[in-house]
């Protein structure tokens, strides 16, 4: 059985109407104006590219280059980007202005009738987490792998889940068996980070007890140091930075630049789905360094 193909293209003035216009009678047609040489845009850029390789042949992903492309640029009216524009039957029926996350731009597609039941389940798995209900969404990712063993998410999902309760090991195991692709994926590379910090945090004497050696002892870079790992193994990325930015601004070098390269590692996770954050972190680090 052969595999539908995967409608990806790059746009300009000369072919937009037929790739955009005409073919928007055919299926939606989902039309990133964009910079690249913006990361949000190129960010936005290869979320759309996944999903239309996720969802070949249910709908055409194409990008415009605004610098290059002033006339369509103009003729939409675009002035900030990213932005994206859905089209139906040669109309704009849908608009999104800046940077949209994988899950946000499913959101979109599931309006046009582009999902699978297990992207709903791993919603439904997500809410039950939230909520404190654990094992309901262990229960539904289960089933979710079992009734589309292709979508990889909810393997992720899984992981995710199995980190946030502590079960570290049977996380690592889940996530080496992903495939290459899918480990280097953005969601991938996240979850990489988290398992590192958290292994880095159980070597550690452990939060509380670091924080009694920090009152003790304000300039125990030490115990500051494995703290701000604490903080990070719990998604608590304030308090970690408050600790690596009170190293830096007292001894910049420390340990040949480990407080830095540590910043350096946060921002890089943060990137992704709190741009304005990491902007902030990068700003402060740079003041710091300079």
């Amino acid at each position: 059985m052969s595999q539908p193909e995967i409608y990806n293209f790059e746009v300009s003035k000369n072919n937009f109407n037929n790739i955009v216009l005409t073919n928007s009678y055919k299926l939606p047609v989902f039309v990133l104006f964009m910079n690249p040489t913006l990361g949000t845009c190129v960010q936005m850029e290869n979320s759309l590219s996944d999903l239309a390789e996720t969802f070949a042949g249910q709908f055409i992903a194409a990008r415009v280059d605004t610098d290059m492309e002033v006339d369509l640029r103009e003729m939409y009216d675009i002035v900030n980007v990213p932005s994206l524009k859905v089209f139906k039957e040669g109309e704009i029926v849908h608009n999104e202005v800046g940077l949209m996350t994988t899950d946000e731009l499913r959101a979109v597609l599931k309006n046009f009738g582009i999902f699978r039941e297990s992207d709903d389940m791993r919603e439904q798995a997500r809410l039950k987490h939230l909520e404190g209900d654990t094992p309901a969404a262990i229960q539904l990712l289960t089933e979710a792998i079992q009734k589309d063993p292709s979508n990889v998410m909810v393997a992720m999902d899984m992981i995710q889940v199995m980190l946030d309760v502590g079960l570290l090991e049977q996380a690592t195991e889940l996530f080496n068996k992903l495939p290459d692709s899918q480990k280097d994926s953005e969601t991938g590379r996240a979850l990489t980070g988290q398992i590192t910090f958290k292994g880095l945090a159980n070597k550690t004497a452990g939060k509380e007890t670091l924080l009694g050696q920090v009152e003790a002892n304000p300039n125990d870079f030490d115990a500051r140091f494995d703290l701000s790992i604490c903080y990070i193994a719990d998604h608590q990325y304030m308090e970690a930075m408050d600790q690596l930015f009170t190293i830096l601004d007292t001894q910049p070098d420390y340990k040949d630049g480990a407080a830095q390269e540590m910043t350096v590692s946060v921002i890089q996770m943060l990137a992704p789905n709190d741009p304005e954050q990491a902007n902030e972190f990068r700003r402060i680090l740079g003041n710091l360094v300079a």
